[in-house]
């Protein structure tokens, strides 16, 4: 009976691909495009209330999980604005199609909300700002050139307005391309699932940032000093000349070379304090030494400042020579502006004296600006380390 019903929307199928694919109206129908709405233009928003429980659990299971295809946890932590502090009855709800890659009907679906089809629903986050989504993974619309994709939308306790953020995508789909990646808008961090197999589940860890790139949401006071890109956006992949270390006379990418567990981003720009980058790095060796596979560090320099390959080659290597290290890479480039080795997706700022990135699994979980090298701040990025593992599902 599915299949039947499947079949039989396909032929409006192309009336609802559009709308269903794009979240915002037309800048015609909305001359000034945020309005100050927070989160801009979002065409449907109402339909996430259509038909939402009364009462909304952390954990859900989508009508699409009897569906005969590939079965897809997706789980993770909202957070607060700050991308550390857990965010508790946040509700997010999805929808998505379904395995022919259909926004499918099906008996009982209210007729207002046919365009998102059955196979949608809703978590709102626990204490600990956790959810679960239990559902099939989603097929594209066949005979386009568009990725599988989920759409979700939030709905925060203390702001009266839904929005929308990024279509969760498969980092394994072959139609995800790097134009497209580019092209994504990071609302409320990167919408890439990159899933892990559990006998015959798919497992994806998604954590989102609340606010992240949101037009007109409202936020505190920022720092005086910015540098990086925020936590909960994917760390770049970027081609770094390496001066000492395991990739010794390479440009191996420090993301793309690396698994699923903790890596650290450590940039010096144009204003190095030598006597404390030699304390980090030693820092850094010893913790990357103790936690073996699960952590690989790099410090990349960026000073432009009268820059000579050769010499700041030799610099990096005697650094490493009398540091003794072993597991630390040291690279540079030319500037944290230089589009060839694209240091400058990074967006560091060269004035700050370091800034510091940790990302897992190619998502920036924290990021430090200005500090110094104290037993203090050695301790709380250890305490990163150790209380921002995920979940490995037994998959060690």
């Amino acid at each position: 009976m599915g299949t039947k019903i499947c079949l039989t929307l396909l032929g409006i199928f192309n009336l609802l691909l559009v709308s269903c694919h794009g979240q915002t109206k037309p800048a015609k129908e909305n001359p000034s495009p945020q309005n100050g709405i927070v989160g801009g233009p979002f065409e449907n928003g109402e339909f996430m209330y259509i038909g939402m429980p009364e009462n909304i659990h952390s954990t859900d299971t989508s009508a699409g999980w009897e569906q005969n295809g590939q079965k897809l946890l997706i789980t993770g932590t909202i957070y607060k604005p700050d991308g550390k502090t857990p965010a508790p009855g946040v509700i997010l709800y999805y929808y998505h199609t379904d395995i022919h890659g259909v926004y499918a009907g099906k008996q009982g679906l209210d007729p207002r909300v046919v365009r998102h089809g059955y196979i949608r629903g809703w978590v709102k986050s626990d204490a600990n700002g956790k959810y679960a989504i239990y559902t099939i993974r989603p097929a594209p619309y066949p005979g386009r050139n568009i990725e599988a994709h989920i759409h979700p939308a939030i709905k925060e306790p203390n702001i009266d307005k839904e929005y929308y953020i990024d279509e969760f995508v498969f980092d394994d789909d072959k139609l995800l391309t790097s134009e497209k990646r580019k092209r994504m808008e990071n609302r409320g961090g990167s919408g890439v699932l990159r899933v892990l197999k559990q006998g015959d589940l798919q497992i994806a860890e998604h954590n989102i940032v609340l606010g992240l790139n949101i037009p007109n949401y409202p936020v505190s006071a920022k720092t005086t000093m910015n540098s990086g890109l925020q936590i909960g956006e994917d760390q770049p992949s970027f081609m770094p000349f390496h001066a000492y270390g395991p990739d010794k006379g390479s440009r191996a990418c420090p993301v793309c070379k690396y698994g699923r567990y903790h890596g650290i981003v450590y940039f010096v720009g144009n204003k190095p304090n030598w006597g404390d980058i030699k304390k980090w790095l030693a820092f850094l060796e010893q913790q990357s030494v103790a936690r073996s596979k699960y952590l690989k560090t790099y410090f990349v320099y960026g000073n432009d400042d009268q820059y000579s390959q050769e010499k700041r080659r030799a610099e990096l290597e005697k650094i490493g020579a009398e540091l003794k290290l072993k597991n630390m890479a040291l690279t540079f480039v030319p500037s944290f502006s230089d589009s060839e080795s694209e240091a400058n997706l990074n967006k560091i700022n060269k004035d700050a004296e370091n800034t510091f990135v940790i990302f897992r699994n190619s998502s920036i979980i924290d990021k430090f600006i200005n500090l110094n090298p104290t037993a203090d701040n050695f301790n709380m990025i250890a305490r990163v380390l150790d209380t921002k593992k995920g979940d490995y599902f037994g998959l060690d």
